[in-house]
């Protein structure tokens, strides 16, 4: 039992080494914008079915309509007849987002998604979220990321709602500190 705490001690900074091994570097946005609106722009396709990631985009691939802008991240568990975002229907909606979200200070995050249905959630050019498969609303993994410097840092997802509810949410916050959702006032688009 003399080696217990040893092999506690190896263990924890192998977890730690292996955490900071899977961070990755965000890349800000290149020149960043000289004025965004509030928001994030989407387009909307509505297939007759969708089941997966594949679905969604070959879906907006084949005629996507430019729909009304989101807040931001923050579109709760929607009640039955409720549309999904800001799309025309509740059900079978593919979405493709994009836009801006601002880092006030440079630092290592963590980023966590909350989505019913699928989502492929890139910023900076790095996945921060992504689940492929039809859900409840339900937490993506939390991953660990690198922002260099503060600013404006690009966002381009996939996302999908099949049948009954619908959420999509962003949580974030500086390593070691409580993930809160993400304001809306730090999207742009």
């Amino acid at each position: 039992m003399k080696f217990a705490p040893l092999v506690a001690a190896v263990i924890g900074v192998l977890v730690a080494t292996s955490a900071v091994a899977e961070r990755k570097k965000l890349t800000p946005a290149s020149p960043q914008p000289a004025s965004v609106k509030s928001g994030l722009n989407v387009q909307y396709a509505y297939p007759p079915d969708v089941k997966n990631l594949a679905d969604a985009q070959a879906a907006l691939s084949a005629g996507a309509e430019r729909g009304k802008p989101l807040k931001g991240l923050d579109y709760r568990d929607t009640k039955e007849g409720q549309h999904a975002l800001t799309s025309k229907q509740e059900h079978y909606v593919a979405a493709r987002i994009t836009g801006y979200v601002k880092f006030d200070a440079p630092g290592n995050y963590e980023i966590e998604f909350m989505t019913n249905d699928g989502l492929d959630a890139k910023i900076g050019g790095v996945r921060v979220g992504y689940t492929d498969e039809r859900t409840p609303c339900d937490t993506t993994r939390i991953v660990d990321v690198a922002v260099p410097e503060a600013g404006w840092y690009p966002v381009d997802i996939l996302w999908f709602q099949r049948w009954k509810s619908s959420c999509l949410h962003m949580r974030w916050g500086k390593e070691g500190q409580k993930r809160t959702w993400t304001p809306n006032s730090a999207f742009g688009r």
